[in-house]
């Protein structure tokens, strides 16, 4: 993998020293407080130190940053639900560059336009990516957006989206071992850092044991304690609507197959996807799977119903993708062509299309959803 610049090793060094000086304080730390300093820690992590993180230049491509033939799609499941929700809104949880914020609503019908459009992002950079990229291309409709520091703290009625989000919450490691259960921490060895085990505290045993799952001997993996409060703080004050959920993973027989006993961590550097999450601290996301049982299950504690379960491919499909298609192929320069491309990377299995699954969580909405008309996964969770 490429070297990154002399500048850009140096903010490494330094987020480095922090997370040494606590673990010296501290001893080894869990991974899950590893994981919030490398992305997090105020103007050192990866999310808060201004990097280029999306598009050609930083380190992933999203479903947004294709094109508009996703959020084309996204903007007709919506339309579907504001006829039955009359006047709402749209909360979009982690915006990243404000590509699929500018484009839903350019691409909603004016007549069903939410009153508001919501952004909650925790980075600072990229609200400004986002306010200066909405500025461009859609001025008119500027004025329905607002950023907000924290979640809705009054009723509001509408669509909550999220779109790769769920995989950047931190989450602990564990391993099965003959001694007894062990949490993986972060400790310091020559310089950098090592993973170094210790007995799992009550906290990371009952929610292990939740799992159901028969592990062998030292198999590896995470687990999602903050997906629950997540949630519940996310959706509380959602009175009626549905919370779209896309991001890769699997239902949990799958996520926990014997085969996959080193977990699903996965990081992302110069669009290089890896393992080594101690590789150039706060220049590289972090991200794991996500378990969509252990959603569904979070779903029922927050008194959401699971509407529906599919992959990315089939969620669009439902969604017309031929028909935003044929509609986009007619107004385009090339015949076409580029938005071919964008549709195989969205929907073939080996893109886009299955490794990225699709929930949709309703609060009062009672209504099916043409996302989910096509396949219903819900039997495999």
């Amino acid at each position: 993998m490429p070297d990154p610049p002399d500048e850009l090793k140096r903010l490494s060094a330094s987020l480095s020293a922090i997370i040494r000086e606590e673990i010296r304080d501290r001893g080894p730390i869990p991974f899950s407080r590893y994981m919030e300093m490398a992305l997090y820690q105020p103007g050192l992590g990866y999310y808060s130190a201004g990097l280029h993180k999306l598009g050609a230049a930083g380190d992933f491509v999203t479903s947004p940053e294709l094109g508009s033939l996703f959020a084309g799609c996204l903007a007709r499941q919506i339309e579907e639900i504001s006829q039955c929700l009359g006047e709402y809104d749209i909360l979009e949880i982690g915006a990243g560059s404000g590509h699929l914020a500018a484009d839903i609503l350019q691409l909603l019908d004016k007549g069903l336009l939410p009153g508001r459009y919501m952004i909650l992002d925790r980075s600072a950079d990229l609200r400004q990516v986002q306010r200066e990229h909405l500025s461009s291309v859609a001025p008119g409709l500027l004025d329905r957006v607002e950023w907000l520091d924290h979640p809705p703290d009054r009723p509001w009625r509408g669509v909550l989206l999220a779109n790769e989000v769920i995989d950047a919450l931190v989450i602990e490691r564990f391993q099965v071992a003959n001694s007894g259960l062990k949490q993986l921490c972060v400790g310091e060895q020559d310089g950098g850092f090592a993973w170094v085990d210790r007995p799992a505290p009550g906290e990371i045993v009952n929610s292990f044991e939740a799992l159901g799952v028969d592990f062998p001997a030292n198999y590896r993996s995470e687990l999602s304690l903050q997906l629950f409060p997540w949630l519940k703080a996310m959706t509380a004050s959602m009175q009626q609507g549905l919370a779209l959920f896309i991001d890769y993973g699997y239902p949990r027989r799958e996520y926990y197959l014997q085969e996959r006993n080193d977990g699903t961590l996965i990081c992302h550097y110069r669009h290089r996807a890896h393992d080594d999450v101690f590789f150039w601290p706060g220049l590289q996301d972090i991200t794991a799977f996500v378990d969509f049982t252990l959603l569904a299950e979070a779903a029922d504690q927050c008194g959401l119903q699971v509407e529906g379960y599919t992959s990315q491919a089939m969620f669009l499909f439902g969604c017309g993708l031929d028909q935003v298609l044929a509609a986009q192929t007619a107004v385009s320069a090339d015949g076409g062509m580029a938005l071919n491309t964008q549709t195989r990377q969205l929907t073939l299995p080996g893109m886009m299309g299955e490794r990225f699954q699709v929930m949709g969580l309703g609060r009062d909405l009672g209504i099916p959803l043409m996302g989910f008309s096509l396949l219903d996964l819900r039997h495999r969770l």
